[in-house]
């Protein structure tokens, strides 16, 4: 979303909805929960948003966002990026995706991964 956008929006999660008919893409709508100031601003924001995130995503695969409000002082300020993953984290998530066939989807799903660990690091420190 961009260093501005981090400081006071953050995306909580991905509703995955699988196509219904056979050859259909699949959907994802993206959750981000800001306060109620900025999700007026972000609303507005959507349709370079959802450009941007398909861009890096590919073939519009996040069709749709949703913003959830939150009291102003419950989102944090984003924290320092942790270190790269360890052997155990590269392994663990290794083996976590092994049954994915599509290499695309198994790349997101790894760089999200990735984001999980470091966000656990994070909030330990």
């Amino acid at each position: 979303m961009g260093e501005k956008m981090a400081d006071y929006a953050q995306p909580l999660k991905i509703h995955y909805r699988k196509p219904k008919r056979q050859g259909d893409k699949p959907e994802a709508t993206l959750e981000i929960a800001a306060s109620s100031a900025h999700c007026s601003l972000l609303i507005m924001q959507k349709g370079v948003l959802l450009e941007k995130i398909n861009h890096i995503f590919g073939d519009q695969w996040v069709t749709d966002i949703k913003f959830s409000h939150v009291p102003a002082n419950v989102v944090e300020k984003r924290k320092k990026k942790a270190a790269g993953l360890t052997e155990e984290e590269k392994n663990s998530l290794s083996q976590m995706l092994e049954m994915v066939e599509d290499p695309a989807i198994k790349e997101r799903l790894e760089k999200m991964g990735a984001a999980f660990f470091q966000d656990i690091k994070t909030t330990q420190e």
